[in-house]
């Protein structure tokens, strides 16, 4: 059963309107994937992590000496579908303003699984935690996020930050001010819309129209910082000559008794460092736990890298934390003691949005309408008639991944902690 001029138009206009929608997918990086590679891949790309290189001074008449170059990679998967699906009889079909409605609420559905997909990898494993006392509502909330991007050599351009809706008039509250005037552009739009615009404290800084929950934890946990698991050396294959991925790594501590995936934390002694410099911050590093694996055992991100003890080329080059001292019972810290909405922030190549295709056939009964979004995401729209029933099913689907390449680059505020 063909498409109707009508129906062909409503696509096009929806096409549109999705790409005004996908705000959050606008802000990371795409890879574009190919069909046939990824079927033969199991819908599974390596992609390249950002190389960090090491430095040495120069003794003229002494050679040099050559590093090993190390260039570790991350699993990237097309393992994301959305579909609305639904039903219209022939007497519902006769009034062509219902189908257009049912077709833009179809449209809003897609556009915000896609965007609350990119916003939540951020959310739950992005590792730059700052923990905010009270409610949001100062510039300083902000700042805190830029000083620890800029501490930690993450690049000062295309940074970006979603504030769920309250937290969001916290910071446009502040903007506005009690003593403003009118004519300031940031002021008047935060006073009118609540919108707070770009470059303020380097991130542009959007409104979500939701928000990932992270539940309050607060155990009683330990962890060795004298041992090896302190000392974790990226590789770049296993023994198999297998891709590894070094964004992870699991821990022994005390216990996990109360511990949760996706809470942050930080551990006594374990401070961040500049990734380039290698330079230590002097603040504590933050980590996320990505699961619980048993009652001593924990996967957290990132992994330990102290590059301590004659370390080797790949652990001087991808070294993250500089331990200041070393204890077989090293306090770990939760900072997500109530339970919050997680406001991501990220570096936009930190985060790549994958997008796939479906090889729907065009001559089996059904007609087929694809249209692809700015991001290279496709759209795939069908339409198929049942005689006996005499109703039509239309179907929206789209396919897709997001990794988070870098979880270094992105992370998160947490309002409302002690």
């Amino acid at each position: 059963m063909p498409f109707s001029k009508e129906e062909r138009v409503l696509f096009e206009d929806e096409l549109a309107a999705f790409n005004d929608l996908m705000v959050e997918s606008k802000t990371v990086s795409v890879f574009g994937t190919d069909g046939q590679l990824m079927e033969r891949a199991n819908d599974t790309i390596w992609r390249p992590v950002p190389y960090i290189m090491n430095s040495q001074s120069r003794t003229i008449g002494t050679p040099v000496t050559a590093q090993v170059v190390n260039q570790l990679t991350v699993p990237s998967r097309l393992n994301l579908n959305r579909n609305v699906t639904w039903s219209m009889t022939a007497l519902e079909l006769r009034d062509a303003i219902q189908e257009g409605n049912i077709g833009k609420g179809a449209r809003v559905r897609i556009a915000s699984d896609i965007n609350t997909s990119v916003r939540n990898v951020a959310a739950q494993q992005g590792t730059l935690i700052i923990p905010i006392t009270g409610a949001a509502g100062t510039y300083d909330n902000v700042a805190l996020a830029q000083a620890m991007m800029d501490e930690q050599g993450v690049p000062a351009t295309d940074r970006y930050l979603f504030l769920s809706p309250r937290d969001a008039n916290g910071i446009a509250g502040n903007l506005v001010g009690t003593a403003r005037t009118f004519g300031n552009a940031k002021s008047d739009n935060a006073f009118e819309r609540s919108l707070l615009g770009s470059n303020i404290a380097g991130f542009d800084i959007y409104r979500s129209d939701g928000a990932f929950r992270l539940g309050g934890v607060n155990p009683t946990v330990t962890i060795a910082t004298n041992g090896a698991q302190v000392r974790f050396v990226p590789r770049t294959v296993d023994a198999s000559g297998d891709n590894v991925d070094n964004r992870t790594q699991q821990v022994t501590v005390s216990s996990t008794t109360g511990v949760t995936a996706g809470s942050a934390f930080q551990i006594a002694g374990v401070e961040s460092v500049h990734q380039i410099t290698k330079t230590a911050t002097g603040q504590l590093k933050t980590f996320r736990v990505i699961s619980v694996d048993s009652g001593t055992t924990m996967t957290i991100s990132p992994p330990i890298t102290g590059a301590n003890s004659a370390p080797t080329d790949v652990e001087r080059q991808y070294k993250n934390v500089e331990i200041t001292s070393t204890s077989a019972t090293a306090t770990v810290t939760f900072l997500n003691r109530n339970t919050a909405n997680v406001n991501p922030f990220w570096h936009k190549d930190s985060i790549q949005l994958l997008p796939g295709r479906y090889a729907v056939p065009t001559d089996q009964g059904a007609d087929v309408m694809r249209g692809t979004t700015d991001q290279g995401l496709e759209l795939v729209m069908t339409k198929w008639f049942d005689t006996s029933t005499f109703l039509t099913r239309f179907t929206f689907d789209t396919y897709y991944g997001v990794v988070n390449l870098a979880p270094e680059m992105n992370g998160a505020i947490l309002f409302g902690q002690p």
